[in-house]
């Protein structure tokens, strides 16, 4: 096969797990073939180079083979050449070690660090600034 539709072929080497996703993918615009933005129709065929925007990375890819048919995991590197950058994997890195995201105020429950947080600010060194007053009365 020397063309392959690009949603299919996202999915069949693994870049995604459902074609539909990889096609969801393609309509928000985070799939580029040549630097060219690409539809989910949109074909591809061996040299393309196929970036893939999965926040916060950008992956580029070679197609080395276009398939439409899904292939083992280890068959992978047949059909294609990663040849993502080092710093799009220290970037991805960064954002796993930096963890939770501040949200917003007022969304959501506290997390327990901001329980921990609100217990300090209302405690002095463990002791209650409430417990000098007699509420019994």
């Amino acid at each position: 096969m020397t063309e392959a539709r690009i949603d299919k072929w996202l999915w069949a080497v693994r870049i995604f797990k459902t074609r539909t996703i990889a096609a969801e993918a393609c309509k928000k615009g985070r799939i580029t073939i040549n630097g060219i933005s690409a539809k989910p129709s949109k074909n591809i065929k061996e040299g393309d180079t196929v970036q893939v925007r999965k926040a916060p990375v950008t992956y580029t890819f070679k197609v080395l083979q276009a398939i439409e048919n899904r292939v083992g995991a280890k068959l992978v590197p047949q059909m294609m050449e990663n040849l993502t950058t080092p710093d799009q994997y220290e970037l991805l890195e960064m954002n796993r070690i930096g963890g939770f995201v501040r949200r917003a105020a007022g969304l959501g429950r506290p997390t327990k660090k901001d329980r921990r947080d609100m217990e300090d600010f209302l405690t002095a060194d463990g002791d209650s600034d409430f417990e000098e007053f007699d509420f019994d009365e």
